[in-house]
């Protein structure tokens, strides 16, 4: 397994894993035809302008095997003024799911922002209704400190939640305790 910072030619994996994420967890949650016909487009769309010249803030991981995306992580730095740096984009592959990639994606993120972002707030969005997610994001000790409504690419709007950690240091220390008390109960 390869762990290694995105670079332009990775953003057509990226965006069908992106895309194949939000058709298998927002399907009732955005609407049927973007999901069917439009999001990997869309994705496609964002994924090369945010690779092809990236701001400095930006900062993109992904986990690859023998050239296949496991998954990937997006930040930026310091990107609100009150809550910090936010992890914009978190996906595994559904078949690698339960394997500790997301945590580890999370980690390495995290290293990141402490280096450059470390006196910031870190904080994540996430839709109310992915349940698998909000789960995720709780049992990494994440403290869940907003709800708001999202308005979708396709238009439709969503409950999300905010989910936010102090400091870089903070969110990497909860992965850590969090890790070590799930081998202890293993």
């Amino acid at each position: 397994m390869e762990i290694k910072i995105a670079e332009y030619s990775d953003f057509e994996q990226i965006a069908q894993l992106h895309a194949k994420s939000w058709q298998t967890y927002y399907r009732g949650i955005l609407g049927d035809e973007y999901l069917s016909h439009d999001v990997l487009d869309e994705r496609s769309a964002v994924w090369q302008t945010r690779l092809i010249n990236p701001p400095f803030n930006q900062h993109v991981i992904i986990i690859k095997e023998q050239d296949e995306l496991l998954g990937f992580v997006c930040a930026f730095g310091n990107h609100d003024f009150e809550k910090g740096s936010i992890i914009d984009a978190l996906h595994v592959n559904s078949k690698c799911r339960g394997k500790g990639l997301g945590r580890k994606l999370l980690e390495e993120i995290g290293l990141w922002l402490e280096q450059y972002f470390p006196e910031n707030g870190v904080y994540l969005e996430v839709l109310a209704e992915n349940q698998q997610a909000v789960d995720f994001y709780e049992h990494v000790g994440g403290t869940h400190s907003l709800e708001r409504l999202w308005k979708a690419p396709c238009g439709t709007h969503a409950t999300e939640l905010v989910y936010t950690w102090e400091s870089p240091v903070k969110l990497r220390h909860q992965l850590v305790l969090n890790r070590n008390s799930s081998k202890v109960t293993s």
